[in-house]
């Protein structure tokens, strides 16, 4: 579903003019935001999608605007989630300071590489890597 929202997003995104856009974005964003927010502490798998889905039909700017405020929002989340997590002492400690250097590694080369691809491209690869994900999850099952 988040792979089709963000696949309609520019047809699907209210052309009004900048005070319509500024209230979609403020109340109905905060709440899909907060949905994407618990739902991705806990699984985290495809948050990326829902929160590129729900940002670009809430807020208003371009998809490398819309991408640095994901990337901020998943900080977020990821922060509040871990100290959830280790306070509950349900962390894997050995195996998660094995992924730490890899995620750091591979968001960093993400924002990098996304910053320099053109908007499409990145639009294309995320719908296709999306789709691929949910053909998976649903073969798999």
């Amino acid at each position: 579903a988040a792979t089709a929202l963000f696949a309609a997003g520019p047809w699907l995104k209210p052309a009004a003019g900048p005070e319509h856009q500024a209230s979609v974005g403020s109340l109905a964003g905060s709440i899909a935001q907060f949905a994407t927010a618990v739902y991705g502490g806990f699984f985290g798998a495809g948050m990326g999608v829902m929160m590129l889905a729900t940002l670009g039909l809430t807020q208003a700017g371009d998809y490398h605007r819309l991408n640095a405020l994901k990337n901020m929002l998943s900080i977020v989340i990821a922060v509040i989630a871990i100290l959830v997590f280790v306070s509950g002492g349900v962390v894997a400690w050995p195996q998660a300071i094995v992924m730490i250097p890899g995620v750091a590694l591979g968001g960093y080369a993400g924002v990098w590489i996304a910053k320099r691809v053109p908007q499409g491209l990145v639009r294309g690869f995320v719908i296709g890597v999306g789709l691929l994900l949910a053909f998976y999850y649903f073969t798999k099952g």
